[in-house]
């Protein structure tokens, strides 16, 4: 399909072959297994004040039409991806089908909480708008915020710790790390010719190569898009402060392409737009998720005023959100918000409730970014701040405020007691998943990961790939293959 906004053909193979080396702008050289550069005549290319490197491809493609940037091409990219179609059927915090507390709160609301699709797009929205108001180009930053959870297996949180469990063996899961791998590698859009080789000792993207000598380059983004979609730039144990923290941005196997894009830039530093995405998903999954609580009558307004609540919810956040937190701060942090003359100190579910709860989660979006726009205008003056050039402001204050906001959505809503009995049941579909399909492959596989399951060389690779297939798979779809290769249903 052709079009502004459509897919577009295989690059010719004379645009992806041989070696490139071009001027990177904060030194060294940038080196391509694949050629040079994607736009010659830059009509396409990156806008200013992004250097010419930034909008390079892994594997360069010619322009399409005149007059669109490289970044939009990004954008569009990911919008039309299957990656992130498939969020849609992945759990955000409350489960579709979970049936409300009847009388006693809010009716049953199966048909409307939020999914990580519409996580994502709220994300990008907010991310948009502020990554213009600080001067980044605004394609880029929605880019990355729509991609940021491509990764994130069925089951929400939950799942990722259980295939954490599972992909031990060939170097741990991490929903980042994913979202990368399906970027660079697994979300079919481009294919290109190695220079030499396609295994990371020649520079390529991986053992993935297809008959032809073609290997996947996912949707091939630019320079920029992938570091901006990456939230965390180093492998696993490569935290720069905590060797043993779980969380990590890239795959061994997908250092190659890593090392591309990070090429001269500071090592561990996350560039500017990933730090808007990141801050942009923190406020959106922060106030969205207690939004959904109150909505589905996990959470009431007045148990925020309880002592004992508010010593579980400031223990909390003190133990995942913001380690070493004084209780006395967090305390004034969330008494800030209960003082707001918009903050809902009640909620029944009906139409003048609701819209209510809409404009409180609208105002505190509006205070979270304008303290960080402002914060950050303050440190770096009235400029376009892109890349390498600045670090995103968020006063303390309000950081504890949201820290505080997402302690009471892990409180209320993804930590319920009453819902330990179907983690646990998730989990287990997932271990099961994976045995079966080990057992049987690479039957079982879809046609992409049978493919993938052939090609890898060792048990270490072939697990890798059975791993991918579950990240892919919705919750519904998790259950579905579950069902067919273990051979009993399970509950919900």
């Amino acid at each position: 399909m052709h079009g502004a906004r459509g897919t577009d053909s295989t690059p010719d193979p004379r645009h992806a072959t041989g070696a490139h080396t071009a001027r990177a702008p904060y030194g060294g050289t940038y080196d391509s297994p694949y050629g040079g550069r994607s736009d010659p005549g830059r009509s396409g290319g990156a806008p200013a004040p992004y250097a010419p490197g930034d909008d390079e491809r892994w594997a360069p493609e010619p322009d399409k039409r005149p007059g669109r940037t490289a970044f939009q091409r990004d954008r569009a990219r990911v919008l039309h991806s299957a990656a992130l179609r498939r969020l849609a059927g992945k759990t955000q915090v409350v489960p579709a089908g979970w049936e409300g507390p009847g009388a006693a709160g809010p009716s049953a609301w199966d048909a409307s909480p939020r999914t990580r699709l519409t996580h994502s797009l709220e994300c990008a929205q907010v991310g948009r708008e502020l990554g213009a108001a600080l001067g980044c180009d605004p394609d880029l930053v929605e880019a990355a915020c729509l991609a940021h959870d491509l990764g994130h297996p069925p089951f929400g949180h939950n799942g990722e710790r259980a295939l954490a469990e599972i992909a031990g063996p060939c170097g741990g899961f991490e929903g980042n790390a994913q979202s990368l791998r399906l970027l660079a590698r697994l979300e079919p859009k481009r294919f290109a010719y190695g220079a030499g080789g396609t295994g990371p000792e020649t520079g390529g993207p991986g053992p993935d190569a297809y008959a032809d000598g073609q290997v996947s380059v996912g949707l091939n983004l630019t320079r920029a898009a992938l570091d901006a979609a990456t939230k965390y730039p180093w492998p696993l144990g490569g935290h720069p402060t905590d060797p043993t923290s779980p969380k990590f941005g890239v795959y061994e196997d997908d250092l190659p392409v890593f090392h591309w894009f990070r090429r001269g830039a500071p090592p561990e530093r996350r560039c500017f737009e990933a730090q808007v995405m990141d801050w942009s998903d923190d406020v959106a999954y922060s106030v969205h998720d207690v939004e959904d609580g109150l909505h589905a009558g996990h959470l009431a307004p007045h148990m925020l005023a309880a002592e004992p609540e508010r010593r579980e919810i400031f223990a909390v956040a003190a133990a995942r959100y913001a380690p070493g937190a004084d209780p006395a701060e967090l305390a004034a942090a969330l008494d800030r918000l209960l003082a707001q003359e918009w903050w809902p100190h009640r909620y029944d579910g009906t139409a003048l409730a609701q819209a209510r709860l809409k404009d409180a989660a609208s105002q505190l979006i509006g205070r979270f970014c304008l303290a960080a726009e402002g914060a950050t205008r303050a440190a770096y003056g009235t400029g376009r701040l892109t890349r390498y050039a600045a670090e995103l402001v968020v006063p303390d204050g309000v950081r504890l405020e949201c820290a505080v906001l997402k302690a009471v959505a892990d409180r209320y809503v993804m930590q319920r007691p009453d819902q330990e009995r179907l983690r646990a049941e998730q989990r287990v579909v997932l271990a099961e998943l994976a045995e079966a399909l080990g057992a049987g492959a690479p039957e079982g596989l879809d046609p992409q990961f049978r493919a993938l399951f052939d090609a890898a060389d060792d048990d270490r690779a072939r697990l890798r790939v059975l791993v991918d297939q579950i990240a892919s798979l919705t919750d519904a779809s998790a259950r579905s293959l579950h069902a067919r290769l273990v051979g009993r249903a399970s509950s919900r």
